[in-house]
């Protein structure tokens, strides 16, 4: 039999999330973002049940194989561009886009042979500083851009945030104003928010928005969750106790000992560890829901089990449903224990970890 450990992906919160970010952005057009595997959730899954965005946002150009294979229609844009230039004629024959970052993708479409324009976003980095062109070379990349005659004369624009997560912030703000500088020079559609954006910066929404962790019901900014700004989780994982052990007051519970019990109590085992993707940095006290009803891990998160503090739960029995994030539980706050965000836990789920879908 398999393991106990499922993650059920909802598909009507998908669904719902789109259309709470339409609200949140209208006029702006929505270019889903899909990486990571659909952020954990299953590429072709999410796209199949987000038809009603606008454009997909993916890593590759593997990724848009994938999606034109399972017969998606919409718009792909490849956020890191051609990475060689043989690229190029795979972008043509799928109909992907493609983000132009550096010099070297300028240079592998003014050799290239094939006439037919590709459809491009330049890129502007207006201070994350990973990818893009500096602002001072934006103009002159987009004229090169620009008078080749296999790119498409309608080019976007495009940058990325580093801190929009964090209201007020003053990075933020300085980027907007870098981004607008350049772009009130330059014609095309524009697209600066991500998820964080669309929350914290209505003035960044522009023509295109790109939400990766809003869609999934996952937010960013610090010490909120998704819910509270109208997004339902899109994912629950959960798992089922499977013993119960009475420990004596004294003993330790796990791996080197970590965690002392401070009575005689019962102590729960509930199937699910590392190996199926549970954080290993999740300390002591990070909750999960018995039945419904909180309790907190005791002691170190191994690869295949997580040990819970049954005090308080005297009806638990083996078998019993434990449910590690999900409705009544946010992903985020499992994060904020764990000291990452939610985005990590969810695309890290592994393959032993089953996939069950259903329409709530």
């Amino acid at each position: 039999m398999s393991r106990a450990t499922s993650a059920t992906i909802h598909l009507g919160a998908l669904r719902s999330n789109l259309e709470r970010l339409r609200q949140l952005a209208s006029p702006a057009q929505v270019m889903a973002v899909v990486k990571a595997d659909g952020y954990g959730h299953g590429l072709e899954r999410v796209a199949r049940v987000l038809d009603r965005a606008d454009a997909f946002g993916v890593a590759c150009i593997a990724d848009g194989q994938r999606l034109r294979a399972t017969g998606i229609r919409q718009r792909i844009v490849v956020l890191s561009g051609i990475d060689e230039a043989a690229d190029i004629a795979e972008m043509h024959r799928l109909g992907l886009e493609s983000v132009v970052h550096h010099a070297s993708q300028i240079e592998w479409l003014a050799a290239d042979a094939d006439p037919r324009p590709l459809k491009v976003w330049l890129k502007i980095d207006t201070g994350m500083h990973r990818l893009g062109f500096a602002p001072a070379d934006a103009a002159q990349a987009y004229r090169r851009l620009h008078a080749l005659q296999n790119v498409d004369a309608d080019i976007g624009l495009m940058t990325h945030f580093a801190n929009s997560d964090v209201a007020e912030d003053e990075q933020t703000q300085i980027q907007m104003q870098r981004f607008e500088d350049i772009a009130a020079k330059l014609p095309g559609a524009r697209s600066l928010a991500n998820s964080a954006g669309v929350l914290e910066w209505p003035q960044s929404r522009a023509q295109w928005v790109r939400p990766g962790g809003l869609l999934y019901g996952i937010s960013v900014i610090a010490g909120s969750h998704a819910a509270q700004f109208g997004f339902r989780p899109a994912m629950t994982l959960v798992s089922k106790l499977v013993a119960i052990n009475r420990v004596g007051k004294g003993e330790a519970v796990g791996y080197a000992g970590d965690w002392i019990c401070p009575e005689d109590m019962d102590i729960g085992v509930v199937q699910i560890g590392y190996g199926d993707g549970y954080p290993r940095s999740a300390p002591s006290g990070t909750p999960v829901l018995l039945n419904g009803r909180r309790a907190q891990i005791v002691g170190r998160v191994s690869m295949d089990l997580i040990s819970i503090d049954l005090r308080g739960q005297a009806d638990a029995r083996v078998g019993d449903p434990v449910l590690l994030w999900g409705e009544g539980l946010p992903v985020e706050e499992i994060a904020a224990h764990a000291g990452t965000i939610g985005y990590e836990l969810v695309c890290g789920m592994t393959r032993r970890v089953r996939f069950l879908e259903d329409e709530g």
